[in-house]
């Protein structure tokens, strides 16, 4: 999954600096920061993204602390010593060296007393964009033999990257003029510091592989080639689509290098499930998201308060950000002891054999393929166009009621992995996808960008099927996600039965007789009256097959003599002689006086 926030100048600047670029452990003050991470046990980070070669940067160099501060922290070039001992060499004054190397507008000015009320808040300095994968990888991830933690790091790096690409081709906007109202793709693309990381935050240190991508905040206009700000509610709103297509890759990544497949997993009753590896120990997910646990003890209490002041039980939005609360309430504090990652896997490897035994450890990639091959049996990974557009067209209209192209391309993403367990999908298939549901399914809403369901277009018999619908829809009392998929399948199994309608209507039978039935009208018959019927009807219908047998033998001995005829002529055309008869050989061994061959056979044993 992917998570967001911003790093606004003063405190968000020092935990990146302290927290985030080396790998939440410890750092004293006055460290070196490759020593802090040397120690910590964490690569370096290093640089990503096309807007690099605007800034004379090469995607993977090592992100150095003073490139870091530069950009990152001051909004300015991360050459910028550079840039301005040469300024002030040709004469330029220190402010005017200074404000050369800023790009775009200086943070000094949202906190200046000329400012309009509008931009008094604190500006954002980069998106903090955390690149986590499904919980089994993070097990198998550690559990496993070095090999296979190298390919499922190789793994992640290729799924966020191709994320990454989408963010800066599809979603990244740059906005400019008052209040923002100008806005277009970015010209050169994105700027990206990547940091990997190996462990929770829990109490007891446990695994989990991700990476946090820190994104720049300044990007060059198209038109003019000046620097500017980011749109951050464009990255926003299209976080969970990223989230899906992260997963996606991650899945496809994994299940091409390790051929491993992956089923659904209910964490929530009535919530959307979460992909896992197919095959892997239930306990060892358990053991691994203690984490997760500490959040769930503390989410009832702060459920209570939330129902005591608002009346109500909270809604999905809701209880995200309840959820959200309790994990920052139960956020635990740095570790103080500095492991390398050999020293962490040994240590996680030893808790989890005390816990569930060896052989549960060490048969992970054994039982992973044997659960794999199960699944391909079970599973037909096949892309259905319609039934995909409908299904996610009835997800995201009963959980959003209106909704825009960015719900349904997240959807669409969530059906891909569902429906593929890890199989490489069509690039654009859920592009085409999201185009079906627009154009069939749905209709507008007010004068936003927001649409609806068409419920005519998904039921055009409203007066018979909409009462099914409607009872799936608006039935409080269940889970809105299974709400969501009861309205799927019904929807499903509607266009399943109108397909098996039309190949039955359009399927010729030659070899069936239709017969009108009997007419209700008339008075009843008795039962010796109707076997009478029935005997009458077999012999009209034996003697109808008997004069169509006998036609249909007049026709073939016409069309043969016509053929004998045809036959002459032109033997006499040609002036063909007769040929004479074919003699047939004595047989080399004639069987002794009252002794005779075997019918069909030839005395030499060979067919007749």
């Amino acid at each position: 999954m992917i998570s967001m926030s911003p790093v606004r100048p003063g405190a968000g600047v020092r935990y990146l600096f302290r927290g985030v670029m080396v790998g939440d452990g410890p750092r004293s003050s006055g460290t070196p920061l490759r020593v802090a991470q040397h120690k910590a046990g964490v690569p370096p980070g290093v640089w990503k993204g096309r807007g690099l070669a605007a800034l004379g940067l090469t995607a993977g160099d090592v992100v150095s602390e003073r490139q870091a501060e530069l950009l990152l922290g001051e909004g300015r070039h991360p050459d910028a010593d550079r840039i301005q001992r040469e300024l002030l060499a040709q004469g330029k004054t220190l402010e005017q060296a200074r404000r050369a190397t800023v790009l775009g507008r200086p943070i000094e000015h949202n906190q200046s007393a000329e400012t309009d009320k509008a931009k008094e808040r604190t500006p954002w300095l980069a998106f903090d964009l955390v690149f986590r994968p499904p919980p089994t990888a993070h097990i198998v991830w550690a559990l496993m033999d070095e090999t296979y933690r190298q390919v499922l790091e190789l793994c992640d790096g290729i799924a966020r990257d191709r994320t990454l690409a989408w963010l800066e081709e599809s979603v990244a906007e740059i906005r400019w003029k008052a209040g923002g109202k100008q806005r277009a793709r970015v010209k050169d693309g994105l700027v990206v510091a990547v940091f990997r990381h190996y462990e929770s935050r829990a109490t007891e240190s446990r695994p989990l592989l991700h990476s946090h991508a820190v994104v720049s905040v300044r990007a060059r206009r198209p038109h003019d080639g000046k620097w500017g700000n980011l749109s951050a509610d464009s990255l926003m709103t299209h976080i969970v689509a990223a989230d899906t297509l992260y997963t996606l890759y991650f899945m496809e990544e994994v299940t091409a290098r390790l051929g491993w497949a992956w089923e659904p997993r209910e964490v929530t009753p009535g919530r959307r499930p979460v992909m896992d590896i197919a095959g892997i120990d239930r306990r060892l997910i358990g053991w691994q998201s203690t984490r997760r646990q500490q959040i769930e003890d503390a989410l009832p209490v702060i459920t209570a308060l939330y129902e005591e002041r608002q009346g109500h039980a909270p809604g999905e939005r809701a209880g995200y950000v309840l959820a959200c609360q309790a994990a920052d309430q139960t956020r635990s504090s740095k570790r103080t002891e500095l492991l390398s990652l050999t020293e962490l896997r040994e240590r996680w490897r030893d808790s989890a054999i005390r816990a569930f035994g060896a052989c549960t450890v060490y048969r992970l990639a054994e039982r992973a393929r044997a659960a794999a091959a199960a699944v391909w049996r079970r599973v037909r990974p096949v892309v259905d166009l319609a039934l995909a557009a409908v299904d996610v067209v009835a997800v995201v209209y009963v959980m959003r009621g209106a909704f825009a192209r960015h719900h349904l391309l997240a959807e669409a993403r969530r059906h891909l992995s569902y429906a593929l367990r890890g199989r490489p999908h069509e690039p654009g298939v859920d592009e085409r996808i999201v185009q079906t549901v627009l154009d069939d399914f749905t209709r507008p809403v007010g004068r936003g960008l927001a649409v609806t369901a068409d419920l005519r277009a998904l039921y055009p018999r409203d007066t018979d099927d909409q009462p099914v619908l409607r009872p799936l829809t608006r039935n409080r009392s269940v889970p809105p996600y299974e709400r969501a998929r009861l309205a799927a399948d019904a929807l499903a199994a509607r266009v399943r039965a109108a397909r098996r309608a039309e190949r039955l209507a359009s399927r010729t039978r030659p070899h069936t007789l239709a017969v009108p039935g009997a007419s209700r009208s008339g008075p009843r018959l008795s039962r010796t009256d109707r076997k009478a019927r029935a005997q009458e009807q077999q012999q009209e219908t034996g003697v109808a097959a008997l004069e169509q047998t006998r036609s249909t033998i007049e026709a073939v001995a016409l069309m043969a003599a016509g053929l004998q005829d045809g036959v002459r002529e032109r033997d006499v055309a040609h002036r063909l002689q007769p040929r004479p008869a074919p003699v047939t050989p004595a047989p080399s061994h004639t069987p002794p006086p009252g002794v005779q061959p075997s019918p069909g056979r030839t005395p030499s044993g060979g067919l007749a």
